[in-house]
């Protein structure tokens, strides 16, 4: 009964405040306090400022010791007391959709730090050592002293390895070891880093207006830079890698084996999808899903003379037009598709992005990654580049990168990352905010964009869209099958045979499926959302749906969490509905 009047008093004491401060005083403060988080963050993450235009801080590198891990936690606790503390009653919806989704943020940041999972920091997909050695694609390199803050960076570099080193071992104290299959992978990605070499490559691009003399000294200081810190701190943690904690590595593949599994594996889902679904149901609508797209296949499949789907899959997967000499011949499949669909986007779009976008390959010493995006500066100085993986070509297959192109370039994530880097009136925090299910979503959403507008001529191509989409739904059903199912390696590459997906592609995403857990649910029930949202519009608004305006909605928000979108976009169809009505009479 305490407890219940304490609650009222508190409550009442809330609503009080809230009717005694104006509202534009408490939006103000709001405000205030969203601009001090965005700036930390920069503080705390050099490398994040630069990649978003800003350079006042180009000379650091990251902190990533345990005690600051500790530090950004409670300061991180701070700023989600104090957004608390401020009453939202009374503010308008755009205010009040901050507040939640910067809440509903620094929320799962603490669960994440709650469950430690800081302490497994690398893996074959993501890690440091991987990020580091993309510095040179990264950072600017116009001027000297873009040149020198360049260096500056690299003399840092032991120092990110030494403390990645330190909360690595405080995660075998903990219990907390990523499976050795994946860190089997790690030493073997810094060797390939040093025989590559890829720091030098800025000594290779001076800009003309530099001197003779300047370019000499440059390029003698990232030398000695490279043999002198660099390498010796590569070697290091190769060697760290491969004597000490890889032989450690968990046996078991799924994150269930370890403390905490359960919750573990049900937090990430959470973290990557934003939504509440179990694994178990999320399993389910991935076999569903693979059950629907295997008919449309089949319908595809018979509609080109073949009896059945299994039939016309071997003609496509023998059929050496299907299959790449070289890497470029992939390079320039990209290009050719994202230039294609340029032109098209205002046909579906109102918001352009206004940076251009490149191809280029994934490098070879980190060619265990998947093809992906990376963004550009909101100034579109540094544009946007889809990285492309093209490690033994000869063993993949062309008939996906038409729906690839799309997702990683446009309409997908360079169109949304790009129009969201430039969006007005928001808080720089949500110009910048990533979400795996929206922005994944999105993507694999864009797909399909192609075929509306008039794109995937070819029936193989549309083939391979739809082959694409089976794989966003295979990993719905492996990933939850691998942590929550404990399917083996092998079920997983079995499975992903019978639905079609070669080998090179299946080997490398079961290996991604293992090593991140929940990251590969985030495309399907993302797209599921969007589709959904869109089925719901068109039903309400009928002939008056206008699919730019739909579009427009969900990409000037910005990313946020599926269960906010998925509030904000009901609320405009509503308004939608009513402006249609009050026209009609």
């Amino acid at each position: 009964m305490r407890q219940l009047v304490f609650g009222l008093v508190l409550g009442f004491g809330c609503s009080a405040f809230a009717q005694m401060v104006p509202v534009a005083d408490r939006v103000a403060k709001q405000n205030a306090l969203f601009e001090e988080f965005y700036q930390t963050g920069l503080k705390n993450n050099p490398e994040r400022a630069t990649a978003y235009g800003d350079y006042r801080y180009n000379s650091r590198l990251a902190q990533y010791s345990l005690a600051e891990i500790d530090r950004q936690h409670a300061e991180a606790d701070d700023f989600l007391a104090r957004l608390k503390a401020i009453p939202t009653d009374g503010m308008s919806d755009k205010d009040l959709l901050s507040h939640r989704i910067l809440e509903k943020q620094l929320e799962r940041e603490d669960v994440n730090y709650v469950l430690k999972n800081y302490e497994m920091p690398v893996n074959q997909q993501n890690g440091v050592h991987t990020r580091l050695a993309d510095l040179p694609n990264a950072v600017p390199f116009d001027s000297v002293p873009h040149y020198q803050d360049y260096i500056s960076r690299l003399h840092q570099i032991p120092r990110v390895l030494e403390q990645t080193t330190e909360v690595m071992r405080q995660g075998e104290k903990d219990g907390l070891m990523p499976p050795k299959l994946v860190l089997d992978k790690l030493p073997g990605q810094c060797d390939g880093i040093i025989a590559a070499n890829p720091f030098l490559e800025p000594t290779k691009k001076f800009p003309a207006e530099f001197s003779d003399a300047d370019k000499k000294r440059l390029t003698d200081e990232i030398t000695k830079a490279v043999n002198h810190d660099v390498f010796p701190a590569y070697k290091k943690f190769a060697e760290f890698l491969r004597t000490e904690y890889g032989p450690k590595g968990r046996p078991e593949l799924s994150i269930e084996s370890l403390a905490d599994g359960k919750q573990r594996y049900v937090e990430a889902v959470k973290t990557m999808t934003t939504v509440n679904t179990p694994p178990a149901d999320i399993h389910q609508i991935g076999l569903n899903e693979v059950t629907r797209i295997t008919a449309e296949m089949t319908k595809l499949a018979q509609s080109q003379g073949y009896k059945d789907l299994a039939s016309f899959r071997e003609a496509v997967n023998n059929d050496p037009k299907w299959r790449p000499t070289n890497q470029q011949q992939i390079l320039d499949d990209y290009k050719k598709y994202i230039h294609q669909m340029e032109p098209k986007l205002p046909e579906l779009f109102g918001l352009l992005p206004k940076s251009p976008v490149t191809v280029e390959p994934i490098p070879e010493f980190a060619k265990a990654a998947a093809t992906h995006y990376v963004q550009g500066t909101p100034d579109g100085k540094r544009p946007g580049r889809v990285v492309v993986a093209v490690s033994n070509p000869t063993k993949r297959r062309l008939i996906d990168d038409e729906a690839v192109a799309y997702h990683e370039g446009v309409p997908g994530h360079h169109l949304q990352i790009s129009v969201a880097q430039t969006l007005q009136g928001l808080p720089k925090f949500r110009l910048h905010s990533f979400y795996p299910a929206y922005a994944e979503g999105w993507a694999l959403y864009s797909e399909a964009l192609g075929k509306e507008i008039g794109f995937y001529k070819d029936p193989v191509s549309d083939y391979g869209r739809l082959n694409s989409e089976m794989l966003r739904a295979v990993r719905l059903v492996v990933d939850t099958g691998i942590h929550d199912k404990k399917w083996s390696r092998e079920k997983v590459i079995d499975y992903m045979h019978a639905n079609d997906v070669n080998d090179a592609v299946a080997q490398t995403e079961a290996d991604r499926y293992i090593a991140w857990p929940g990251q590969a649910l985030a495309y399907k029930m993302g797209q599921l959302t969007i589709l959904k949202l869109r089925d719901e519009a068109k039903t309400q608004l009928g002939n008056k749906f206008d699919i730019k305006a739909f579009h427009d909605e969900i990409l000037d928000g910005g990313a946020m969490p599926l269960d906010l979108l998925q509030e904000r976009l009901e609320a405009w169809i509503k308004e939608q509905a009513s402006k249609t009505a009050s026209s009609g009479r």
